[in-house]
């Protein structure tokens, strides 16, 4: 399980330091794909490969698209984590979740997934959650 917040900062040639306590499940690769709402995923190979499974199975009972089956493979990367713990995210990776060269991003645990974020889109997500958490009455 993966769980947890740390604030990191992508250095100028796209690499990210993966917080230690991630690292040995994700060890020595992982996946890098378009996560929902705008995040980038980061996936066990094991985890990967179910994902992979249920996307086929969805996309045979016409709950997703074959585009959105498309879009996932063609945008997804393996990747090796090197000897100081860092994944390189490659540029539509980055593109599309919203961060850049240099930036600060949040690198989150979401139990079976480690989740990457533009911190205000991270945080805007949070708050939702929190707010439907706390219900109606809060």
């Amino acid at each position: 399980m993966f769980v947890g917040l740390h604030e990191r900062q992508l250095d100028p040639k796209g690499r990210l330091a993966l917080p230690a306590a991630f690292r040995p499940r994700l060890e020595p690769r992982c996946y890098l794909a378009f996560g929902r709402d705008k995040c980038i995923d980061v996936l066990t190979a094991e985890a990967f490969e179910q994902v992979a499974l249920d996307m086929l199975e969805k996309v045979r009972t016409g709950e997703m698209t074959r585009n959105e089956q498309r879009a996932i493979a063609a945008n997804t990367v393996e990747a090796t984590i090197d000897a100081q713990g860092r994944v390189n995210l490659d540029e539509k990776l980055r593109d599309y979740a919203g961060v850049t060269l240099g930036s600060r991003v949040i690198v989150s645990g979401s139990f079976d997934r480690v989740e990457i974020w533009d911190p205000a889109r991270h945080e805007r997500n949070i708050s939702a959650g929190t707010e439907q958490i706390a219900g109606a009455g809060a």
